[in-house]
């Protein structure tokens, strides 16, 4: 099907739920099993899922040796023999807004001054030709490994990408390159960054998803006996951000309207998902991954995307809902320049329905987990979206009026709570003079975690593992265990050196937006 339809309206479970979810903490459900198995499993850690897992920042995947799978490799001691996909030059694919701005800076200064922008315009334009260049044409596109890599993430993929998408899907969907003079991101970066995922590894298997990947590592079995037993200790499967991300980085709702998959290129129409068409493709997914011969197995929950900062709320909260604003704009627009009838937006009410939608995928993942621990099989469940709501700067920790029963605030690790202002779910905001003054747990495109935020992924991650009883490098299951938040710290750049001007950002941000519809662009399946 060449184009999808659209349904503005949201179905009627949807429109009819009003109080927020309340998270699930407990990784077990209260189901108790049995987790004696034999053997020592020739994988120690494997993970399957979206940007988040891949471990996307500031609109390209770069440092992927700090994606939260790595850093807890690094934990366990098995960092070495963790694989996972590089993408060395120009700040990664498709388009490091951070490694833009830099140049910029050391060129221009803190601020762009009204006669330099012609040259600051031309200066992006040359690094974005480079960074087409070398991306289109001169990358190696396997990646550098023989075998299979444990992080298996893709993307902009969601739950039926994982479940079917393949390094032979992706080459034949890469297109030759057009050197466009005015459109100058990298042409299907997307799939590009997935062959780095999925191609190494026996040549005939490049017609297996990320799943399906998943179950081949599985199959190899314990080191006691090989090919037998299960081939993988943990298993963590985090997708469905994908089905709902749309509708804030395009500020337009496209429900979906339609769960037939005989053209699944249709699908990237929709902005988010029908909680229906959701359990439809994790219905799918789930028959893959029980299949797979993992120890544990951790799912982790859908984010609530609109509290990103990539869509900011304008105006006071909807007196019916304090959680909300009335409208959801640009992140560089403020409140006193915003016009409905000039800017881009969502509405509050449909912010409601996007969350609402959020809390049934996220049902769905608890009673998945459920059921398959009520079979026996050790599963858990890491509610990833009540953290992050824990979390929330504007939604709740500024209004106490909008906070559920449920709520209470996010401890953050000593290193990250001494820092002034303690880091929190903003829009990066900093100056030449005093440094970061708000944010630091989104990256520059107001999507991605920050370094320290993929930090404190790693730990709630590692506190599940724990549970189910996998030893780390430290010594035993209860022994404490921590990321070094410190050192991670000052890796961190863009809260050890911080950008010396908001204003640069966020003009950067509108001038890329403007020119080449970046967030819609770079924070979905890419060019």
């Amino acid at each position: 099907m060449a184009t999808a339809e659209c349904i503005s309206e949201p179905p009627d479970e949807v429109a009819a739920r009003r109080p927020a979810r309340v998270p699930n903490f407990d990784p077990t459900l209260g189901v108790a099993v049995d987790r004696d198995r034999a053997g020592e499993p020739m994988h120690r850690l494997v993970a399957v899922g979206d940007s988040l897992t891949h471990g996307f920042q500031s609109g390209a995947i770069f440092n992927t040796h700090l994606s939260y799978p790595a850093l807890i490799a690094r934990e366990l001691g098995i960092y070495d023999r963790f694989r996972h996909p590089s993408y060395e030059r120009f700040g990664g694919l498709p388009l490091n807004l951070e490694y833009v701005l830099r140049e910029l800076e050391d060129r221009f200064g803190d601020k762009v001054s009204p006669w330099e922008l012609p040259l600051a315009g031309l200066r992006v334009r040359d690094l974005m030709d480079r960074i087409e260049d070398f991306w289109e044409r001169d990358a190696q596109p396997e990646g550098r490994f023989a075998t299979r890599n444990h992080n298996l993430a893709v993307y902009g993929w969601d739950l039926y990408d994982a479940n079917t998408r393949s390094a032979e899907a992706c080459r034949q969907d890469i297109e030759a390159p057009t050197d466009a003079l005015f459109k100058q991101l990298v042409q299907n970066a997307n799939e590009r960054a997935a062959l780095r995922v999925l191609a190494p590894g026996p040549e005939g298997q490049q017609k297996l998803s990320p799943l399906q990947t998943a179950a081949a590592l599985g199959a190899d079995g314990t080191v006691q006996t090989p090919g037998e037993g299960d081939g993988i200790e943990t298993l963590i499967v985090a997708l469905g951000s994908n089905n709902a991300l749309g509708a804030v980085t395009e500020l337009r709702v496209c429900w979906s309207a339609r769960s037939s998959y005989d053209a699944p290129a249709g699908k990237r129409h929709y902005t988010v998902w029908t909680p229906a068409h959701f359990r439809e493709e994790l219905d799918m997914a789930l028959e893959t991954v029980r299949a797979i011969r993992a120890r544990h197995v951790i799912f982790a929950t859908v984010p609530h995307v609109t509290i990103a900062p990539v869509s900011r709320g304008v105006g006071p909260k909807l007196a019916d809902d304090p959680r909300y604003f009335p409208y959801y704009t640009r992140p560089w627009i403020g409140d006193a320049q915003f016009h409905p009838r000039r800017h881009p937006y969502i509405s509050g009410e449909q912010a409601r329905a996007i969350d609402s939608a959020i809390d049934l995928y996220n049902d769905a993942l608890e009673d998945a987990v459920r059921a398959a621990r009520e079979e026996g099989r050790d599963w858990y469940l890491l509610d990833l979206s009540g953290q992050l709501d824990r979390l929330a700067a504007r939604r709740y920790i500024d209004d106490a009026a909008a906070r559920p029963e449920w709520w209470t605030p996010y401890e953050l690790p000593p290193a990250l709570a001494q820092l002034r202002p303690p880091p929190d779910s903003r829009f990066l905001a900093s100056g030449p003079d005093r440094g970061r003054s708000a944010g630091g747990l989104f990256s520059l495109d107001g999507v991605h975690p920050t370094t320290i935020a993929y930090g404190l992924m790693a730990e709630e991650f590692i506190g599940v593992m724990k549970l189910a009883g996998v030893r780390f490098a430290g010594g035993p299951a209860d022994s404490p265990t921590q990321i070094d938040f410190a050192a991670l710290l000052r890796r961190d750049t863009l809260i050890s050196a911080p950008p010396r001007s908001l204003t640069s950002v966020l003009e950067l941000l509108a001038f890329l937006d403007e020119r080449y519809g970046l967030l819609s662009r770079l924070l979905s399946r890419g060019p």
